[in-house]
């Protein structure tokens, strides 16, 4: 008996639209591995078991030769509308009222033939790189012992776990690449306006983006095509692109730990090994980008928390948003994010890709961290997650890639930057790397 569990996005739309599986049985198969094994890894708020089998069951109506994700399973973030569910955003906060539609991204989901199969868990506010809250835990499917990292982390469990060949996401300071570096997937995080946002009060003043997550790069390259509707496009004919290689935090103070340097300097060995021209070079980030990062983080989370009850916020939230309210007005000029860019802009100049560890450290344990102190949340995110928010800051586009493992047997993971608009060049060095280093797709919970 074939099963589609494990399967890619593409080997199953493939399926579903030469008619040789059903809908209904491509959505049931992975229904059930949830049903088996969500209570150890915690993915879903919530999954839509029903809905989705009668969703299903509705594409047979439709010409499925036509729909580049026929029947394909779907996992969605809990910060995104999906119609006929509440939006909780892993807050007790929030309102437990139904959505009368699909956010702009889900709707492009829907239309290609993709099936919403549940919500997923996510950090209050979709604040903090791990997962956990009044509504669930995400673990880590290769360590249940880590946090699946966040703010995605509950679309990156799903999908490293085979509950779902895809998940849609976002990213505000890494919160797509977090987990998905985590998680042994592929993450892009796209460019500003290349993909519709419309994430909680103003997109956290446009750094977050909607983008997908997968086990694969072509499932990546299709999801992402569909989410910026530009119509699917086979790969480029292989380029030889000038490739820059820095293992140096961003941030001033954080050290980025032996395994993920590692990772980045034999991704880059192989990647010059296959004709690119690639350099150690370091980005020349600024002193004060750490600030800035800090000041925009906890700004966009002050603006979210606006018109909800604090007493019903977790104190780690309570204290970011608080922080955040003074940053806000200054924030909103743009200033230091324009300067940033103009800082950075000489060098994407000479360099095509820049290459980089996607984190500095594996990911925490998954413990209540909702329950800890906001400074103690601060440092543990800071200390293994500097490597991204410089390109939420930029609005560029950037790349999670799995490399190698760590020593715990969990994957590791590169981080590839580009300048704007190189979304499509980022895939196919992403490709590559692929194909020189290929990686394991769905961990075992047997």
């Amino acid at each position: 008996m074939t099963t589609w569990v494990g399967r890619t996005a593409t080997e199953i739309a493939a399926a579903v639209r030469e008619q040789r599986v059903a809908p209904r049985e491509v959505v049931a198969e992975h229904l059930a591995r949830i049903e088996r094994f969500d209570s150890r890894v915690g993915a879903f708020r919530t999954v839509r078991a029903e809905a989705a089998l009668a969703e299903a069951d509705e594409l047979l109506s439709r010409d499925l030769g036509s729909l580049p994700l026929a029947g394909v399973p779907v996992a969605v973030k809990d910060n995104l509308a999906v119609r006929g569910e509440a939006t909780r955003m892993g807050s007790a906060a929030t309102p437990d009222t139904p959505a009368d539609e699909d956010h702009v991204t889900v709707a492009r989901l829907r239309a290609a033939g993709a099936v919403v199969v549940g919500l997923t868990n996510v950090p209050e506010l979709c604040v903090f790189g791990t997962t956990e809250g009044v509504h669930g835990t995400a673990r880590n499917p290769w360590d249940l012992s880590r946090t699946a990292g966040g703010s995605s982390g509950g679309s990156a469990a799903a999908v490293a776990a085979g509950m779902a060949p895809i998940a849609l996401g976002n990213d505000g300071m890494g919160s797509l690449r977090i987990p998905a570096a985590n998680c042994g997937l592929v993450a892009l995080k796209p460019g500003h306006g290349v993909v519709p946002a419309g994430i909680g009060h103003g997109d956290w003043f446009g750094m977050s983006e909607n983008g997908p997550l997968a086990t694969t790069v072509e499932d990546a390259r299709l999801m992402f095509s569909v989410l910026a509707d530009t119509g699917q496009a086979p790969p480029a004919e292989p380029a030889t692109r000038t490739i820059a290689v820095s293992v140096r935090s961003p941030l001033a103070g954080v050290r980025v730990t032996r395994p993920y340097t590692t990772a980045a300097r034999q991704a880059a060995a192989l990647l010059a090994e296959a004709g690119h021209r690639v350099r150690p070079a370091d980005p020349p980030y600024p002193l004060w980008l750490s600030t800035t990062s800090l000041a925009h983080w906890t700004a966009g989370t002050a603006v979210d928390a606006e018109d909800l009850d604090p007493r019903r916020l977790a104190r780690r939230t309570r204290v970011h948003a608080a922080v955040g309210r003074r940053f806000v007005t200054g924030v909103r000029t743009g200033v230091r994010r324009e300067q940033l860019r103009a800082r950075l802009a000489p060098f994407f100049a000479e360099h095509d890709v820049l290459l980089t560890p996607a984190l500095a450290r594996r990911s925490p344990a998954s413990v209540a961290w909702h329950e800890r102190g906001w400074l103690r949340n601060i440092l543990a995110n800071t200390a293994y997650s500097p490597m991204t928010p410089p390109w939420n800051l930029t609005g560029w586009p950037a790349m999670a890639v799995p490399f190698g493992t760590l020593p715990s047997g969990a994957p590791c993971a590169v981080q590839l930057v580009g300048r704007p608009g190189s979304e499509a060049a980022l895939l196919d060095v992403a490709g590559q790397l692929e194909v020189l280093n290929p990686w394991r797709r769905t961990a075992r919970l047997d």
